[in-house]
This record gives structure tokens, sequence and C-alpha cells, in this order.
């Protein structure tokens, strides 16, 4: 009978959730909201269906298990090079911040100084599951504030791991809390250390064994128990399970096989992890909270707009504008996935009292499903709060219009990275007149010092669209592959300028079908030559004549693509191995100038020199001597540009 009462509490569980999270899809919610409200309602303290949260909880813990691994699985100490200063500046800044400030709260409240730690960690960490989700959606991965709320995120996840090592010890007597914490990290550094000493050659020979037995059944029953295995001897070690999910990963992440694990565990880690937000949500006792609905009230906005606060004063310090840190702010004032894992940690170690468990986890629950309504308005906040951002968007708008108020009958190229590129460069060669918009500093900053017609802009907004003259486009071509925004852009297109043809990228088969409903008028498939294609239709679609247009492609694939080939690095591209193109300014004193290239012997070859004041580039042949202000454009590695870098500059 108890048996039966289990089965039918966990079909009525799993049936609830997916009414839940499909309503969720439909109201355009992140699923974490359905998975909480089904545990809420159905928990002990509400309808009681599921009676006994242990039913579900060993389950759900391993949803933070996979959450971990990965975690781990993404961990790239390239990516975090990169992105060095704001993950582990404006990242470590937050956090440090938050729990400082919680612990000077709980100093002043003396509720002791383990608990300010403890509730700091909580309190620092912000939803990797809803924050990523909506800005994929939203299209601002690549945004100025995307990338400082992906860097903090992942300071965040990273910063799990020591926390999990700590808190546990807080639990510790005053007289031996720094031998348990050096003890608890002394474990934690030795295990680190044996995996990467000795982990990835036995992962490599573990995973290739699998991998060449050509069962996919065979090799995800060996990454599981690889991911159990590891939990399993870190909690052995008197660790959390979690910190053994991560090294896992991170072991994987070094090994050629580590996309097809990323593939094959996302069913288990999505369906667990969900498991899991059910079992959060069955913790939390309405009738408790709604006896101290203030309490709750005061941690809600404590938690919401403190750490957007702490997050904004941190942003700007870092010299974000005042819009950009409000937008960072917004989006990282909601509680995290690790937040309850560290909460329960800290309450099963009795750091924090029970009388602040229940008030916390309603105001962690409400700051989550507040955030997607937070985010969501965050444009129309940041621009009724900051004068600032105003002028920023007229100076875009000004920048965008300057480049196009002459062009008549022009192409607009929305995105410039790798197709983008390759685009312009065939209109270049056919003399079409073109414009392009992107949101990657580094990337418009390079290739408009070489010359090229690309302006900092943000493509899904109608006034940037309107400022690149729509009105009088002889075409638009959108080049990012972002379906939900590529279908936002073409829906702005169409209510701006209804006339105009818009050839648009598109990454899956049934993407196809939905731009084109929404009015492309071409769509090209990304694994069809997308560069080439794209191309071809844009001089078809201005007017240059087919068999022109043939000729050029087939001359492109004969010269084994030579004028498409050599990209102007961005900052997602970097650690990618392909040829760069890198534009050098030569100041006044450069070693360059009075010089001739060919007595350089720069080691790379140079693409083009561009005079100031000048559109035309010169071949390297008819550049002559360097002069002060010339613009040098390079093609090669990366470590090879850097070195004839130092060539033109210091000789």
């Amino acid at each position: 009978m108890t048996s039966t009462v289990s089965l039918a509490s966990v079909l009525v569980l799993l049936a609830s959730a997916v009414v839940a999270v499909a309503l969720c899809r439909r109201l355009r919610l992140p699923p974490v909201i359905g998975y909480l409200a089904t545990g809420l309602a159905l928990g002990p303290h509400a309808l009681a269906i599921a009676a006994n949260p242990e039913e579900t909880r060993h389950l759900a813990e391993f949803g933070i298990v996979f959450l971990m691994f990965s975690i781990g699985l993404e961990f790239s100490l390239g990516k975090l090079s990169t992105m060095r200063r704001l993950v582990f500046g404006l990242g470590g800044a937050q956090v440090l911040a938050t729990a400082a400030i919680a612990v000077c709260a709980a100093l002043a409240f003396d509720v002791g100084w383990q608990a300010g730690v403890a509730l700091g960690a909580v309190a620092a960490m912000s939803s990797t599951a809803i924050v990523s989700k909506l800005f994929s959606e939203r299209g601002e991965l690549d945004s100025a504030h995307g990338r400082q709320v992906i860097a903090v995120l992942l300071f965040q996840d990273l910063a799990v791991v020591p926390l999990l090592v700590v808190i546990p010890a807080l639990a510790q007597p005053a007289g031996g809390l720094g031998v348990a914490v050096a003890a608890a990290v002394g474990k934690a550094v030795a295990a680190l250390a044996l995996v990467v000493l000795v982990g990835p050659r036995v992962m490599r020979a573990w995973l290739g064994f699998a991998a060449g037995l050509r069962s996919n059944e065979i090799f995800v029953l060996n990454v599981v128990l690889i991911i159990l295995l590891l939990a399993y001897l870190t909690g052995l070690a008197g660790l959390s399970l979690v910190l053994g999910a991560f090294l896992a990963g991170m072991l994987i992440a070094e090994t050629e096989y580590r996309f097809q694990v990323e593939e094959d565990i996302k069913p288990f880690r999505d369906v667990l992890l969900g498991l899991f937000f059910v079992t959060v949500g069955m913790l939390l006792d309405l009738r408790l909270v709604a006896a101290q609905p203030g309490l709750v009230a005061v941690l809600f906005v404590a938690l919401v707009a403190g750490k957007a606060a702490v997050v904004a004063i941190v942003s700007k310090a870092f010299g974000t504008p005042t819009g950009t840190a409000l937008r960072v702010a917004l989006a990282l004032g909601q509680a995290g996935e690790f937040g309850f894992v560290l909460l329960a940690l800290a309450f099963n170690a009795s750091v924090v009292a029970p009388a602040l468990m229940q008030p916390l986890l309603a105001a962690m629950i409400l700051s989550m499903l507040a955030a997607p309504f937070l985010i969501g308005a965050s444009d129309a906040i940041v621009l009724r709060v900051s004068r600032s951002e105003w002028m920023l968007r007229s100076l875009e708008v000004h920048r965008v219009a300057a480049q196009s108020m002459d062009a008549e009958r022009h192409v607009i190229v929305l995105g410039y990275g790798r197709n983008g590129q390759r685009l312009t460069r065939l209109l270049d060669a056919e003399g079409v007149r073109h414009i392009a918009l992107d949101l990657d500093p580094d990337r418009v900053r390079e290739a408009a010092l070489a010359g090229e017609r690309v302006v900092f802009a943000d493509s899904s907004r109608r006034e940037a669209l309107v400022a690149a003259g729509i009105a009088r486009a002889a075409a638009v071509v959108v080049t990012f592959a972002d379906v939900n925004t590529a279908l936002r852009v073409v829906a702005h297109i169409h209510a701006l300028n209804p006339a105009v043809p818009v050839i648009v990228r598109a990454r899956d088969e049934p993407d196809i079908v939905r731009l084109t409903q929404a009015g492309a008028t071409e769509v090209v498939p990304e694994a069809f030559e997308s560069g080439v294609m794209l191309a071809s239709h844009t001089l078809v679609v201005v007017g240059v004549p087919f068999s022109r247009v043939m000729r050029r492609v087939s001359q492109v694939r004969d010269e084994q693509y030579s004028l498409l080939r050599g990209l102007f690095a961005g900052t997602a591209d970097v650690g990618e191995e392909v040829t760069r193109l890198h534009a050098i300014t030569l100041e006044d004193g450069a070693h360059a100038i009075g010089r001739g290239l060919a007595e350089l012997d720069l080691g790379v070859p140079v693409r083009a020199v561009r005079r100031p004041g000048e559109r035309l580039r010169l071949a390297p042949a008819e550049a002559g001597v360097l002069r002060p202000g010339d613009i040098v454009v390079l093609a090669g590695p990366p470590d090879r540009l850097l070195a004839a870098e130092e060539k033109l500059n210091r000789g």
C-alpha cells in the first residue's frame, strides 16, 4: 500500500509539473517558476498530496549534482583568462561586498558572524538558469550588460565550490573553527590536485574505451558512473557531493568527448533539476509565512533592492555607464539555485536559526518569481531613472545616422561576425553601399579603424534601424543566428518598411518556416555555405546581374575564399583558432614611420594600409613610406600579430 501511495504521489507531482511548466512556456516565463509553484501547491504545507518531501528530496539532490557537473564541464581556463577582469574583479567584488554587508547586519542584530557569512553567501547567489534563459530569448547575451551579467554568474558558480566546504565548518566551536576550515580546504585542494595531475589521462583512456565500444548506451552509463563515483568519493572525504560532480565536469572538459557528454547528460540534468525546485517549493510553509508577512517583505526588499544596489555600485566602480550598471543590477537581484543549496546546508549545520528559515525561503522564491518581470521592464526602468541613458541612446542613433545619411539604396547588415564580414567584403567588391551594425565593441573598434562602415548599435531597436536608413535601404541582411532576436528584428523591419527585402540567416529547419512566416524574403540555412549564399542573394536583390553574381561566387571558390579569409576578432571569438585581422594605428614616434613595409619584415601578411581621412585602402605594394596616422591591417594568428605590432611600434 505504501509503494502505491508513493507512486500515486509521484504521478500527481509529475503531472502537475507538466501542466505548470507548459503554462509557464505559454506565458513566456522560466520553467523554474512552474516547478516552484508545483512544489508549493502539492507539498506538506498546502494540499499535502506529496506529504513526505523525503520521497523526492534524495532524488532531487542529484539535480544539483548534475547541474554542478555541467558547470564543471563548461569550466575553461582560457575563458576565465579572457574575462578575468569581469569574472574575478566584478564578480568577486559583488560576492565579497554582499557577504560583508550580511556579516555587519548579523553582528548588528546579534545573530553571530557565522550566520552572517552563511546568509551573505546565500544572498550573493543569483539564478543562472533564469537569467541566462531570459537573456538568450531577448538576444542580450552579447550586449554590454549581458557580458557583465554572465561574468558575475560565472564567478558565483565558481564561488560555490569553496562555500560548500566552508559553511558546514562554521558550525564548529569557535576554538576549533580555524582547524575545521583548514582541514576542509586542505581536503578540497588535495582532491583538486589529484584530479588535475592524474585525472586527465585516466579520464581520456576511460571514455576512449567506452566510445570504442560504439554503444551510446554504454557511453552514457559510463558518464553517469563517473559523475556519481566522484561525488561519492568526495562525500567519503567529508566534502560535498556536488564538489565531486564539479571535479568530474572539469576532467571531462579536458577530453575530446566534452560536447558529446554535454548533449547526453542534458536530459538528466534538466529533469532532476526540475525535481530539485519542486522540493524547494515543498519546503515553504505558507502558514508560517502568513504569520510574519512583515519580515518576509523586509527580507524580500533587502535581498532584491539591497543586492541590486550592491551590484550597481560595484559595476559603476568598474567604469560602467549608469544605464548598463542598472541593467546588470536588475538582472542579478534575485536569489539563485545554489542559494537554496547553501541555505539548506547552513540550516542542517545549525548555522541559520529555524525561525529565519521560512521567511528567508519565501523571500528567495518571491525574488525568483519577480526576476522575469524586472528583467522585462529593465529598459523602461533604466530610461526613467538614468538621464545619461537617453544621451547614450541619442549618441548611438547619431553614430548610425552619420554613417547612413548619405546612403541611398544601400544594404543594412545586422551583425558583423563571420558572415557579416564576409558579406560586406563581397558587397565592397561589387561597389554596393552598405552599413553594418554590431554590439561587440572590440570588433567594431578594430573594423572601424580599418575603414569598414560598421557602427556600435543594437539592431533589435527600432530607432537604430531608422537611423540606419531603413526607409531608403535596398535590402536588410540579418546575419546572427538567434532566432528570437531575428524574429523581433524582422517584425520591426516589416513595420518600418514592408517593401524592403529581408535576407535572414537560420540555424535550424523549423526556424526557416518561422522566419518566412514573419516576413523574411529569403532564409538561408546556416549549414549551406551561409556567408556566400547571403552575399549572392543580397547582390541579386540590389540589382547586380545574376550572371555576374555567379561569376563572383565561382571566383571566390576558385581562390579558396582568399577574399573571405580572416576575421576581426571580438570578445566572444577569443580562443578560436582562426586567422585574425588586426588594425594598428601608427602614432608619432612609431618605429615604422618613414620606412617601407618590405624593410620591416613583420612576419605576417599585410592586407591593406589606410591613410587618415581616406576611405580608400591601399594595397601593401602601393603604400610606400609609412606616415603618422596610417592604419596597417595585418592578418595572422594572435601570437604573430602581437609580435608584428611590436615591430611596427618599437622595432
